[in-house]
């Protein structure tokens, strides 16, 4: 007997400016005007995709004592944007990422509730932590956690957020004209939390949404983020984009589950994805090395370049061969507030790495950073796309993607009008919304009611 096909999840991601997008592209537009999130949210939702999901910068990024200049337009408030698309969509999952290190649990669970309440049942939240300093000074308490109180902070934050969303139980109003009576229980949204983070007690002001609580995500790829994912996650993201990485991250991540006393459905593993689509395969590939050369100009390049070196490149020609100079170790760095100065933690070893790949295959700083950074995961024709896809999915690798297209806002309609028709006609994509909550399209439980939807069925 065949193994039942596996439905596939879908969500896009918005992407904000920096490295991915191609903002001086013709066809690109407005980064924080609301006409293009509405425009991407809505191509999401005719694709009939599982959410939105939008990422957070609480500061931006600086080289070299500048704004970083791919993030000068900013990023807008997460909450009042996805409060906004709440109303000019119907089924569509609204996701925003809310830090857990600069935030309070009561502010964060009534915004939360709050959102879940204007869109019927869509809201999610990905919970993060901040490592660093930098963005700290922005907050009145400054600084940072280290890794293991982050953590600490992170699964109690959650832990009295779910405690203020369960205050309220649901059957909690009664409004009974007739009698004048509102409430059936006075005693509605009381807590009380003392923790070794928080202290807390009163009433939360915000009635029993309509999910209990959002649909909760985690994005940490350290072994505390696979474990908090584990706990109490509904969705991980993950960063591995090849099928043997995406099935040992698929693999791990769902082994954990067991102790905690979930099954393998209970938490999706969503990587993020980028494409690039052509009428043929070639096509598309030529169009993939014209954009990678739009995502990386000689600026970017020598910025990229000063992440490993640690020092101001300005003068080198980004046409030109890598520096002989070796980058400077030190604590202080050149890039401020920026994830990737975490990988390079041998930047010497890798310094010499690149010299010895730009020699050998005679390229110049920009071709190096063009092939050595992120490319396009899917590039191909629709149909090309459409079934690696599912070959991701059906061996394991991941539950589904969330979507990155290089262009905004309308970068995504291609992949709804040209490969979710394809994942239709397969079966393995559907049709039409089944339900109306966001965990009805990822077909996960209701807290509190144990009632688990069709969204996640198999397909015959």
């Amino acid at each position: 007997m065949s193994k039942p096909l596996k439905q596939i999840h879908l969500a896009a991601h918005f992407p904000g400016v920096n490295n991915t997008t191609v903002w001086s592209d013709p066809a690109a537009g407005s980064h924080i005007e609301f006409s293009s999130f509405a425009h991407f949210a809505r191509t999401a939702e005719r694709a009939k995709f599982d959410f939105l999901f939008l990422a957070e910068g609480l500061r931006l990024r600086e080289q070299g004592g500048k704004i970083y200049d791919l993030d000068v337009v900013g990023r807008p408030d997460t909450f009042t944007v996805l409060a906004a698309l709440a109303a000019v969509t119907d089924r569509l999952g609204l996701t925003g990422t809310i830090n857990s290190t600069f935030n309070e649990p009561y502010e964060v669970a009534r915004q939360f509730a709050s959102l879940d309440h204007l869109s019927g049942g869509r809201s999610a939240w990905n919970v993060v932590t901040s490592w660093d300093a930098f963005t700290g000074e922005n907050f009145r308490r400054g600084g940072f956690l280290p890794q293991e109180e982050r953590y600490s902070r992170a699964k109690e934050f959650l832990a009295t957020a779910h405690e203020l969303f369960d205050s309220w139980h649901g059957d909690e109003i009664l409004a009974d004209q007739a009698t004048g009576a509102f409430l059936r229980d006075a005693r509605a949204g009381a807590f009380t939390h003392k923790g070794q983070h928080f202290d807390i007690q009163g009433r939360f002001n915000v009635p029993r949404s309509p999910q209990g609580r959002p649909v909760i995500f985690q994005a940490g790829d350290s072994d505390e983020g696979r474990e908090f994912a584990a706990a109490d996650a509904d969705a991980i993201f993950s960063r591995y984009a090849t099928l043997k990485e995406g099935q040992a991250f698929y693999t791990d991540v769902k082994s954990r589950l067991a102790k905690y006393g979930r099954r393998p459905q209970d938490l999706l593993i969503l990587p993020a994805a980028t494409f690039v689509l052509g009428d043929t395969d070639e096509e598309a590939a030529e169009l993939a090395h014209e954009v990678r050369r739009q995502q990386v100009s000689g600026a970017t390049a020598i910025k990229h370049l000063e992440f490993v070196w640690n020092r101001d490149l300005s003068a080198y020609d980004p046409e030109g061969p890598l520096p002989d100079v070796d980058p400077v170790v030190a604590d202080e760095h050149i890039s401020r507030g920026r994830a990737q100065v975490r990988m390079y933690r041998d930047p010497v070893a890798i310094a010499r790495e690149w010299r010895e790949l730009a020699e050998a295959n005679k390229w110049s700083i920009r071709d190096l950073v063009i092939n050595t950074g992120n490319r396009q995961t899917f590039i191909g024709s629709p149909a090309t796309v459409a079934r690696t896809i599912n070959e991701f999915v059906q061996a394991d690798a991941s539950d589904g993607f969330i979507l990155v297209p290089h262009i905004t806002p309308g970068g995504l309609d291609p992949f709804a009008d040209r490969v979710v028709p394809l994942l239709q006609e397969q079966g393995v994509f559907r049709a039409d919304y089944e339900g109306t909550t966001l965990r009805d399209h990822l077909g996960l439980a209701h807290p509190g009611t144990g009632r688990r939807t069709g969204a996640g069925r198999a397909a015959s």
